[in-house]
């Protein structure tokens, strides 16, 4: 049959220029967001750590000063008149002398060094200091008078003949078991031969002195942790068969 012809359907070219893929500076956009995103997190991250560090660094301080505080106030009872706290050292003055070329504690020294320490043990336990007293350390010092190495090693002994008064059971005002114990692990003894002396007193000069040191501000580890200083040390045998190694002299 003959009759009108449609013709064709034309496709329509719109819709083949329609873009299939995103335009460059949407692709860009969305990177540029992305980034903004990740760096946000990063900055908070990073202000919360140095918030939390300078919050530690507060109770740190804050924890020490109440920590000398409390060993102030020991240093301020009658019975240890002579004792001054000099920022985190004490001095014991007479309390703690010797004579010259000595290395030896008169008997009211040595009696006055085991009534003092115990106390220093009770204050080490308080809330205030325990979390960051870290030990003591006794530092021998000499007068001037001989040679430095002659000094160095007579400081030196003078010290450990400190730590010998405190860990001696046998003495009849011998410090509890363990207080004797907590001396071994947070005791530390040095000797400074005659730098630090006494300018013009030599007899002051032949002392002992005290000296709290306080943890850093570190990441926490155990004594397992490889190149890590651990807070707890290692269980130690304990042998109460006492002999002191410093000759007299």
């Amino acid at each position: 049959m003959i009759g009108p012809r449609k013709a064709p359907a034309r496709k329509r070219t719109d819709e083949a220029e329609k873009p299939f893929w995103i335009s460059f500076s949407d692709l860009m956009t969305a990177l540029m967001v992305l980034f903004l995103v990740a760096m946000a997190v990063a900055l908070l991250n990073v202000t919360q750590g140095l918030r939390q560090m300078d919050e530690h660094r507060t109770t740190r301080e804050q924890a020490i000063s109440s920590c000398l505080s409390e060993v102030q106030q020991l240093t301020q009872q009658a019975e240890f008149a002579g004792v001054k706290l000099r920022g985190q050292t004490l001095e014991l003055g007479t309390l703690a002398e010797f004579k010259k070329d000595s290395n030896e504690l008169e008997p009211q020294r040595m009696a006055f060094l085991r009534s003092f320490v115990p106390q220093m043990l009770r204050v080490a336990h308080t809330p205030g200091c325990k979390e960051w007293l870290k030990r003591f350390v006794l530092e021998g010092y000499a007068s001037p008078e001989g040679s430095y190495l002659y000094n160095l090693n007579l400081s030196l002994e003078r010290s450990q003949r400190v730590l010998c008064v405190l860990l001696d059971a046998k003495a009849p005002d011998a410090p509890s078991l363990a207080d004797r114990k907590t001396v071994r692990e947070m005791f530390f003894v040095g000797g400074s031969s005659f730098n630090s002396a006494i300018l013009n007193q030599p007899e002051k000069s032949r002392r002992v002195e005290l000296r709290l040191e306080f943890k850093d501000l570190r990441p926490q580890c155990t004594a397992d942790t490889p190149g890590c200083e651990a807070d707890e040390a290692r269980p130690i045998p304990w042998d109460d068969d006492f002999k002191c190694p410093v000759a007299s002299r």
